[in-house]
């Protein structure tokens, strides 16, 4: 019996700096002091006499044995977590979830998300981020959170990948805007006036700037903001025409408040994941992923009703 000579709290520190790459910030991710984790993994060390890590100027390396023991460290952790689900005893779970989302997650359906995944972890602390995609990628490429919850493309991909939803996109005004607008179809007509829509070097700011450079329409009308959310008043107020995905204005047309617009060209679609680095995920982590799968119907099955 190996008693109380190795605990999880030494298995989890040994984890924590191995992903994070150093010391402190382990230490600033598990919310204790440096010191403590160095201890932990000291004794660690002892407890199997072996050593795990090589301390380098403020970086650490894996030993030979370290690389071997690190998984079976990850395997411990994930059956105490799966001890306590098969108990029905979420609630002992404690941890912090690093989430990261985009701007229209957070706008449409995060709360439902959230309320979900309390009711399952009740214990479980929520640190979210809300960026654009590029950054949040950046943060979960570089360890700086558990869960992205994202739309594509992007630069690299992660070991664990869930499609989720498919957004499109949507030509809005108010009544008055819509009124008097020219007739017919083309996209041109919209450029007459401000063209509000997403930040610059987003997928649809991106999309809508060839589409200007390809017909010849006014790029200089474009203007972008890096909130989504404030588009929405500006176009309710009549400051232009809008470009946003249907789900964000869609409670907004239903009320009647906005009209959507006929156009012969649209934004593509964006495509939601949820992204994390499954091979060192905790369990809560990857059932986070679940829980957000199931509130969004897959991308396959939107293109479906489309």
């Amino acid at each position: 019996m190996i008693k109380s000579r190795i605990t999880l709290k030494q298995l989890e520190a040994f984890s924590f700096v191995v992903d994070m790459g150093t010391f402190r910030a382990a230490a600033a991710a598990l919310g204790t002091t440096q010191p403590n984790i160095s201890s932990r993994i000291s004794a660690l060390e002892a407890a199997l006499d072996v050593t795990l890590l090589y301390r380098d100027a403020g970086s650490v390396r894996l030993t030979t044995k370290g690389k071997e023991l690190l998984e079976r460290t990850r395997d411990v952790l994930r059956a105490g977590e799966a001890l306590l689900e098969a108990a029905g005893r979420q609630e002992l779970i404690e941890e912090r979830l690093r989430l990261g989302v985009t701007e229209l997650v957070a706008c449409t359906w995060l709360q439902p998300f959230l309320r979900q995944l309390r009711r399952e972890y009740p214990n479980l602390r929520v640190e979210l981020q809300v960026d654009l995609s590029r950054q949040i990628e950046e943060r979960l490429r570089e360890g700086q959170l558990d869960l992205a919850l994202q739309n594509a493309p992007f630069t690299s991909r992660t070991s664990g990948e869930r499609m989720l939803s498919s957004e499109t996109y949507v030509w809005v005004a108010n009544e008055e805007v819509a009124d008097g607008l020219a007739g017919g179809a083309s996209v041109g007509r919209f450029f007459d006036r401000a063209v509000l829509t997403h930040a610059r070097h987003t997928a649809a700011g991106n999309a809508l700037h060839e589409l200007a450079k390809e017909r010849g329409y006014d790029a200089g009308k474009i203007v972008h903001s890096s909130a989504l959310s404030a588009c929405l008043p500006m176009v309710s107020e009549g400051m232009g025409v809008a470009l946003l995905p249907r789900s964000l204005v869609q409670g907004e047309l239903d009320a009647g408040r906005l009209n959507s617009l006929i156009s012969d060209w649209t934004a593509p679609s964006l495509i939601f994941f949820a992204r994390f680095n499954a091979d060192r995920a905790p369990r809560f982590v990857e059932r986070a992923s679940d829980i957000a799968a199931a509130l969004r119907p897959s991308a396959a099955e939107d293109k479906k009703k489309l």
